[in-house]
């Protein structure tokens, strides 16, 4: 029988980790990235239908894509019918096609679990659906894991949110879809652990006597968070569970929709529904390479000439017909992770026709996210009252994940719990390991 393993499915990071019951192993399995146990959450698919990960994915992207030609043909894609009255009419429905697009990149995978409404994409001639991404992703994880440990993994906990979905039914379904994608992955047995109480079993190595203790697991696409006794595996119990659909991605788009966006034209045209319909796509990375279409480009050409902001429409010209989207994306995520540890950074992004900069403070940052901060306060004090504990009662506040660095988060556990409590866990690879301690039990 193969290997258990624990797999952290991250919305911008996954890992990989094994446990032997005395020490948690986490595998190196992007060794081109800086952090070579943390493989970014980004999928490369080219042409001939060759699945690309991590670090891997994105220089072949940058290689493929960048100031690439593009050649437009019409192609065919349908027909619709047309009932009224008397009337009856199939119309054929026929699309602008980039025939020398050589791969699409997708990032934020893990976000289409939280969609209602997200079913998949066309990739060049085949539709993917949710699970076919993920379990593209899923199973060169998998290849990357065997072949560091040259032995076959057959079984695998994966981390999952406290909830996809307040909704039970539609929660159900994403936690049925992640299983459904890991089966087809190659994995033979499959099991769930939430991903702050894995991160928990990860602490609990490191304490010698019982506590209660709340792990805030902050990251890319949820907050999860959970109070439970550790310390004693006779006495070990969760006190309560809660998560919302609030993370770091949402604040990168916060970034983009309240300071971005007058470098791409916002504010210069209120007559062009099709040009607003681009500027306002802007904070959608994922959704703008789709709009480079002839179309799309007459339209901005034309604004262009009108004179009103042609720099501005040029920059937005850019970032949608030379792929430079997913670099934007890049340097305003960089930016908010100065912010951690700064007190101002600069947004900067010099590309063909394109000249960004603009000085951004973390209190501008702090009032961008405030609607979201107080959300997650009061989350977060909703699942201490429904623990039935009382904050002094609570020994440590564990945090974990990339988002749990950002001072105003970290001013708000001190505030409610004392800051002698706030430990800090490893922010990327703790709910991978505390996976692999459950594997293992």
């Amino acid at each position: 029988m193969g290997l258990k393993v624990g797999i952290d499915f991250g919305t911008s990071n996954s890992g990989v980790a094994i446990y032997n019951g005395s020490q948690v192993y986490l595998l190196p399995i992007d060794r081109r990235n800086v952090v070579p146990e943390v493989v970014k959450t980004v999928l490369y698919i080219t042409k001939d239908f060759k699945h690309t990960i991590g670090q891997d994915a994105i220089e072949l992207y940058y290689k493929h894509n960048v100031n690439r030609l593009r050649r437009y043909v019409k192609k065919w894609v349908g027909e619709i019918e047309y009932r009224g009255g008397d009337m009856y009419y199939v119309r054929d429905i026929f699309a602008y096609v980039d025939e020398l697009q050589p791969g699409r990149l997708l990032q934020f995978i893990k976000t289409a679990l939280r969609s209602k409404t997200y079913q998949g994409t066309q990739v060049f001639d085949r539709y993917y659906r949710v699970t076919d991404i993920i379990a593209a992703y899923l199973r060169e994880l998998k290849r990357r894991a065997e072949a560091l440990l040259h032995e076959e993994i057959s079984g695998v906990i994966l981390g999952r949110p406290v909830r996809f979905f307040n909704v039970p039914e539609l929660d159900k379904r994403s936690e049925e879809t992640l299983l459904q994608a890991a089966y087809e992955a190659g994995f033979k047995q499959v099991d769930f652990e939430f991903e702050p109480v894995a991160a928990a079993l990860y602490y609990e190595l490191s304490i010698d006597r019982p506590q209660n203790a709340l792990i805030f697991d902050f990251g890319g696409g949820t907050l999860d968070l959970t109070i439970m006794r550790l310390g004693d595996p006779r006495d070990r119990k969760v006190y309560s569970s809660a998560g919302i659909g609030v993370a770091g991605s949402d604040f990168d788009r916060a970034i983009i929709q309240k300071r971005m966006l007058p470098h791409f034209g916002e504010g210069k045209v209120d007559h062009d529904p099709d040009v607003l319909e681009l500027i306002n796509t802007v904070p959608d990375w994922m959704a703008l390479p789709e709009l480079s279409t002839p179309h799309a480009r007459l339209k901005l050409e034309q604004a262009i000439l009108e004179g009103k902001a042609p720099a501005r429409f040029k920059t937005l010209e850019s970032l949608i017909f030379n792929d430079l989207a997913f670099s934007f994306y890049n340097v305003v995520e960089a930016t908010k992770i100065a912010l951690s540890s700064q007190g101002a950074a600069v947004i900067s992004l010099s590309a063909k026709d394109m000249d960004i900069w603009e000085l951004y403070t973390r209190h501008q940052f702090e009032v961008d996210i405030r609607e979201y901060q107080e959300q997650i306060e009061r989350v977060l004090l909703d699942t201490v009252i429904a623990s039935g504990l009382e904050p002094e009662q609570i020994d440590a506040v564990v945090k974990t994940g990339g988002s749990s660095n950002i001072p105003a988060f970290s001013e708000m556990l001190y505030k409610i719990f004392g800051p002698e409590k706030v430990k800090a866990s490893d922010v990327f690879s703790s709910v991978t390991a505390g996976l692999a301690i459950k594997a293992y039990r």
